[in-house]
């Protein structure tokens, strides 16, 4: 049986999208809910805190240095130059802030009750980041996508939670959730046209609870983060449940590779909704060895 490690204290009250970025020094994630994104040190398992905003819903590095953020109603930028080891998000050698955050134009203005929740990017570059309610009203979110340009578009509409994104890796299809459907789906990728054909791929048995964020391993399998089930599931590239990962709190968000080989298993974890008397390590960070690799993740372009 694979054995899930706790590597962190509680530190997040809503963890959500690690990524790991060897450019930056390992793993980062965001408190979703406290707008901060936050940096994990891979020898001491000591975590840096940067707050950004009201809500930093996801992140990607930038091909030329910096990273991408999906704010609360939209995206934003740092700028920052390349720098191998380094975070952007790192106090200077004098203690100093890290480089500016630059907001794009908000997307919505009059739906105060909306938010960004979940992203990724694609193989050419775009980010992309779908949004939600905080009231969790049916359809009242959508799917973005932020072109190299700083242009937005409307990748999908009528989407109640937004969540896990991520390729197949051959980058020919796309993985999707939408939470309540119980479902994952697929599209089909184009880079000129994007996502299209979507239909559902695999579904969450309903005992283990619902379909959160995901990633992809090198062998085709999808892993995805059980919200209220305690786990992390691994479909097959069939679309077949074949491993289940049980951690010791219920609300499961997110998981990514990483590590030097991308061996090793990220998962965040939320303290949404949960008895920390019974669940003290509710938004702590933990990792397994699952005996395969992940995918590089793609980094935005713009």
């Amino acid at each position: 049986m694979t054995t899930v490690e706790q590597i962190t204290a509680a530190v997040a009250f809503h963890g959500e999208g690690p990524v790991w970025v060897s450019d930056w020094g390992g793993l980062h994630l965001v408190d979703l809910l406290a707008g901060d994104v936050l940096a994990l040190d891979p020898g001491t398992a000591a975590v840096s805190r940067r707050h950004l905003g009201s809500v930093v819903a996801a992140l990607r590095p930038r091909t030329n240095g910096g990273a991408v953020l999906a704010m609360e109603r939209g995206f934003g930028l740092v700028d920052a130059p390349h720098e191998a080891g380094r975070s952007p998000f790192a106090a200077d050698q004098n203690g100093g802030q890290p480089p500016a955050l630059r907001l794009l134009p908000e997307l919505w203005s009059r739906h105060a009750g909306v938010r960004m929740n979940d992203g990724a990017c694609d193989p050419d570059g775009r980010f992309y980041c779908g949004s939600m309610a905080y009231s969790e009203e049916f359809g009242a979110g959508a799917l973005y996508r932020l072109d190299l340009d700083g242009s937005v578009s409307i990748a999908l509409t009528s989407v109640t939670i937004s969540n896990g994104l991520a390729w197949s890796p051959d980058g020919s299809n796309a993985y999707y959730v939408d939470t309540p459907t119980r479902c994952i789906d697929i599209f089909d990728y184009d880079p000129e046209t994007g996502l299209g054909n979507r239909r559902p791929w695999a579904v969450a048995p309903a005992d283990v609870g619902a379909p959160d964020g995901l990633t992809v391993d090198a062998d085709g399998g999808v892993w995805v983060a059980l919200w209220g089930g305690g786990a992390v599931c691994r479909f097959d590239p069939r679309g077949r449940l074949d491993t289940v990962l049980r951690l010791p709190v219920p609300r499961v968000t997110a998981c990514t590779f990483g590590g030097d080989g991308l061996d090793t298993l990220y998962i965040t974890t939320s303290q949404v909704e949960t008895d920390l008397e019974r669940h003290p390590s509710a938004g702590a960070v933990y990792a397994a060895q699952v005996g395969v690799r992940g995918l590089p993740l793609f980094p935005f372009a713009g």
